[in-house]
């Protein structure tokens, strides 16, 4: 019953939606990442402009939907984002599945909220913001 309530509707058309995020292979930024939890695999390739902010994504996920819809979520508001800020949020993301703190403000993670009470799907959840992390540091 309360997986059910973890799959909703919202988290699967989330999870369709990675198809705006076609794989690009002429990116020139990739980084793949895996979950040691629950095996679930990402690969992310990036664009960034002038200053060093994203302006391109391109996403493959091996993930159950829930991986899936935070790929999208991350896809979805990471334009425009630089290092400091897909840091800081994938920082707030770990804390927050670690239950400290309110839901981190990056839009569109309310969706996947109730994901926090499986901790089997955190590794999932972060794919996309390490993924980024690799190919953005803040160092």
């Amino acid at each position: 019953m309360a997986t059910a309530a973890l799959y909703t509707p919202e988290v699967l058309g989330l999870a369709t939606g990675l198809a705006a995020y076609a794989w690009d292979d002429d990116l020139p930024l990739k980084a793949d990442a895996r979950s040691k939890s629950c095996g679930s695999t990402i690969a992310l390739a990036l664009g960034l402009d002038g200053q060093g902010r994203i302006d391109r994504i391109a996403l493959r996920s091996q993930a159950c939907a829930i991986g899936q819809a935070a790929a999208a979520i991350f896809a979805g508001a990471a334009m425009g984002r630089d290092a400091r800020a897909i840091a800081a949020a994938d920082d707030a993301i770990a804390a927050w599945l670690a239950g400290e703190g309110d839901l981190p403000d990056w839009p569109g993670l309310a969706a996947i909220a109730a994901a926090r009470d499986y901790p089997g799907r955190h590794g999932a959840i972060r794919l996309a913001w390490q993924a980024a992390r690799q190919l953005l540091p803040t160092d």
